[in-house]
Parts: C-alpha cells; structure tokens; sequence
C-alpha cells in the first residue's frame, strides 16, 4: 500500500511504526474470511482491509477523527485472527493499537461513552475495586431487564453469580517447587483474574511446583495494562505496565528467572509486546527483557514433559482463545497437554474465530459480542462435551454465562490429572465421574 506521510509525522514513533505497516498491505482482503466482525455484520468498513484504509486516511491527513471511523474502529475485537490469516505479515495489532491511542487523544466520545469507559479502566484493573463491584452487581443482577442502556444490562449480566473468596496465594510471596528445583519462575498473577476466578492461580501454583518449579509471586507487579491499552489509554496502561516490568527486572537481577508465566492469554499477548511499547522509554533494555522471557503456561509445562495418563472418560472442547491462538501463536500446546493426560480432546467448528469476549468488548459492543458467544456456544456445544476448557479468564466467563457445560482452565485440569483437587466448577455445577486418577510417575 501506498503511503504518503510527510517527514514531519514520521517523526512520531507511532506514525513511523503504522506507516511501516501499512506499505506491508498488498489489499488482497484475506483477512475478510476471518474477521468476526465481518463474518457478523457484512460491512467492508468493519473487516481489517476496511478499517486499514480508515486508519491511513485519519493518520495520513492529521483529521480528527469522525464519529464513522471511530465507530469502525471501536467494533474491532483486536481477535487478531488477521495476523494470522495475513499473508503478507500485516501488523495488525501495532496498528489498530496506534489507532486507538489516536482517536484517545482527539475525539470526544459522547458523555455516556466517556463514563463508561472511565469507569472500566478505574475498575477491572483493581481486584478489591473489581470485587466490589461485582458484589455490586449480584445485587442489581435481577434488575438488568430494567436497565434502559444495553451496555448497562450486559454488564450486570455477566456478573457472576458467586463471588470468590480472596486467594492469599495471590500475595508476594515465593512457594518452593517439590523436590529438586528444576526452574525459578514468577506467575503473573493479573487483576480481573484474581477477583472472578481465585481457583486459576491456585491450580497453577499447586501444577508448577508439583513438577520442580519455584513459584514466585513478585512484590509490586499486577495488573499487565492491556484493558486500558486497547481503550487507548497510553499513559495508564504503561503505568501499570512499567510497575510490572521493575518488579519482575528485580527479580531476574536478583535470585534470578527463567520464565515470567502467564495463565491468562490475553495478557501474555500484551506482556510479550512490553519490549515494543517501551522501545522509546527509559524502561525500554527491561522491557525487552521480561518479554523475552515471557511464556503463557502451557509453553511452560511442555517444556517440564508431564508424562502420559490413562484414559479418562471426560471429553474436553478445547476452546481456544484469540489472544493465544493469534496474538501468540500458541495452537496446539494447551491440546497436547490435555491429550497427555487422558483426556478426549474435540474441537468445534470455525474455532479460529473470537467467542465475543475480548477484554472489554462483550461490555462495549454486547450486540455483536453476543451474536459471536452464541456461535461458538453452539458450536462448543455440538461436540457433546462433558467439560469446556479455554485458557483465558476472559473467555471462560464469555462461554460460561451462556452454556450448562462447566467450562474450567486448562491449569485446572492438568493439576486435577496430576494429583490436585477436582476443580470446583465440575464439583459445583455437575458430577463429571469418578476423581481423575494421577499421572503415572507423578512426584
């Protein structure tokens, strides 16, 4: 594709990074076939190519942006499914990210817009804000019919009905691997995790040690920024983000990391790319280093080699989440290992395309957001599963407000093969059989 910024706006780093992007499009609209959007609505404006070309032009002319373009752009998931797809190496997630940072800083959302989104980025990144909130939110559940606002009653909706007790495993701390210490590594404990779903964290730390890891939870670190970041917010997202990259720097300087894992998908995407947005920035050489690091956990565990389990009876849909399958490239780990353990691993339809979650997505835009959970609802559901499993806490909440199948993460059944506890959701909303026995040779 043919650009034409002056030298004035590729002055800008983030002029200069989406200028390089954009001359890798050769507009062949493969990106088309895998864009939920699109799938969705039809629109070329809400297929990547389409969104492209609003990009350029709203860059190229210094324009502010216009309530047309913004909207094209807010209606974007961010599945990343196009990078994928994209044959000729297209960026996509620099560029829509640029984007986003731009209509930020330029365009003024009507006042409900502005609220709303100022109260997610003031919310979800802080557990007991987060927490209260949802306790909030179980109160008005029953009320959501009533909300005049479809934004409003979406996010009553997805309030769960339980709230977790606070998990002390989240607290900095260390806990020793079992046995001979094979690896140091630190858990990205994460913020919206630690306040809908406590049991993720707690089978990982219970999985990791099992098989000789070192687990270390960093004073300091949190949230990873991504919520805000793909709202626009620069300032704040990188705020949250340099408080990790220096609690996890102080870890490697001092008794030294070999991983920084990550159980939720769609913030190992962002903390894989923390060596990018602070390639300008005075953290840029850390930066770099805790991405390089880096790892969703079942990178992690393929490299500790569980060994093989009997058969189970359990038949597992394997979910897989955008952010790991595009943004990570992560396809068959998360499979092979539920596979190890015994389990009878399907897949549905189309599974390359996004459930709707997407961070904030479902409560931003819940009509279309809704129309995807229903697709791969039904499709998750038509493989006859006794157990859902996803890696991503997002989409796990996505798929479990709309389905009776007990939809768990990957970790929790892997330390259930390995010698862990049932998973409480199975226990909660069905008997799924007998207790999984352990793997063989397992410590």
């Amino acid at each position: 594709m043919k650009t034409e910024f002056t030298a004035e706006q590729l002055q800008d780093p983030g002029t200069e990074r989406s200028n390089q992007i954009l001359r890798t499009c050769v507009h062949c609209g493969f990106c088309t076939a895998t864009c939920p959007t699109y799938q969705v609505l039809g629109d070329e404006l809400d297929s990547p190519r389409g969104r492209i070309y609003l990009i350029k032009d709203m860059l190229e002319n210094d324009r502010v942006p216009d309530a047309r373009t913004v909207k094209h752009i807010d209606r974007c998931l961010s599945c990343l499914a196009c990078m994928t797809t994209c044959p000729s190496g297209v960026h996509y997630m620099h560029l829509v990210d640029h984007a986003r940072e731009y209509i930020e800083e330029r365009y003024k959302r009507p006042m409900g817009e502005r609220a709303l989104r100022w109260i997610l980025a003031k919310i979800l990144p802080y557990p007991g804000r987060f927490r209260l909130a949802l306790l909030g939110a179980k109160i008005g559940r029953p009320f959501a019919f009533l909300m005049p606002d479809a934004r409003l009653k979406a996010m009553l909706e997805m309030a769960p009905k339980q709230v977790p007790p606070v998990s002390r495993n989240d607290d900095p701390q260390a806990f020793a691997a079992k046995g001979e210490r094979r690896k140091r590594v630190a858990l990205m404990t994460g913020c919206a995790q630690k306040a809908l779903n406590t049991d993720i964290n707690d089978a990982t730390i219970r999985l990791l040690t099992r098989w000789g890891c070192e687990v270390v939870v960093a004073e300091g670190a949190g949230c990873c920024g991504a919520l805000t970041h793909h709202m626009g917010k620069t300032g704040e997202s990188h705020a949250t983000a340099a408080k990790n990259i220096l609690a996890w720097a102080a870890e490697m300087d001092g008794e030294g990391l070999d991983a920084i894992v990550i159980n939720t998908s769609g913030c190992g995407t962002t903390i894989k790319d923390y060596g990018h947005m602070f390639r300008n920035e005075g953290l840029a050489e850390d930066a770099a280093r805790v991405s390089d690091i880096a790892m969703d956990v079942s990178e992690l565990l393929m490299q500790l080699d569980l060994p093989e389990g009997a058969p189970k009876d359990q038949v597992v849909a394997y979910h897989a989440a955008c952010s790991l399958q595009h943004g990570q490239q992560i396809k068959t780990y998360p499979k092979d290992l539920l596979k190890r353990a015994g389990f009878a691993v399907v897949e549905p339809a189309d599974s390359h395309l996004c459930c709707g979650s997407a961070g904030t997505y479902n409560l931003m835009q819940p009509e279309i957001s809704k129309q995807l959970k229903a697709r791969k609802i039904e499709t998750l559901e038509a493989k006859g599963p006794d157990i859902i499993a996803a890696g991503n806490i997002g989409c796990m909440m996505q798929i479990g407000s709309g389905t009776g199948v007990p939809v768990v993460h990957t970790v929790e059944l892997l330390d259930w093969a390995t010698g862990g506890p049932k998973p409480p959701a199975l226990s909660a909303d069905r008997d799924t059989g007998p207790q999984v026995p352990n793997l063989r040779g397992a410590p």
